[in-house]
């Protein structure tokens, strides 16, 4: 016969061992979402292709041939620290280029990817992760000055095209 006292131990047991069966399909829940996202974005993204007028060179099948609208003020100081800094990777006028993506590139429109993305990338470097480029170190000797511009002509050809 059972005591009350060792039934309630025995309920709060189950109930305790019915909360971790809980947790741990909630975790294997996750796990699989995260699988079949991480899937998903491997399947598509490189489907994502830039809008506008941009088309792919044979070459290079991620450089695409970029007309840069006339430039003032702000872009136009960060064409030439573009040049200096980012071109070897990114190619000239943010086309794209053996070591580095195109910046005209829809991952990199404003809405999906902001100014602050750019100043963090630049400042901390960035691990693999859209392309297969590898890994883009951090950029030395950039004042926040020079950031601003060079995000600023970045931003020149994408808004040409339409991205907003």
């Amino acid at each position: 016969m059972l005591d009350l006292p060792v039934a309630g131990t025995l309920t709060l047991a189950l109930t305790r061992r019915s909360t971790w069966i809980l947790h741990v399909q909630y975790f294997f829940v996750a796990l699989m979402v995260t699988i079949l996202v991480a899937v998903a974005m491997v399947w598509w993204l490189p489907d994502l292709q830039s809008s506008g007028s941009l088309q792919p060179t044979a070459a290079l099948p991620h450089v695409v041939t970029v007309n840069v609208p006339a430039l003032s003020g702000m872009a136009s100081e960060g064409s030439g620290i573009f040049a200096a800094k980012c071109s070897a990777c990114h190619g000239p006028k943010t086309s794209g280029g053996q070591g580095g993506p195109p910046l005209v590139h829809k991952i990199y429109e404003p809405d999906h990817r902001a100014d602050g993305a750019f100043v963090m990338v630049v400042r901390r470097g960035v691990r693999l992760h859209y392309w297969k480029f590898g890994s883009m170190p951090q950029v030395d000797d950039v004042t926040e000055d020079d950031l601003r511009a060079t995000i600023a002509y970045i931003r020149a050809p994408q808004a040409a095209i339409g991205f907003n």
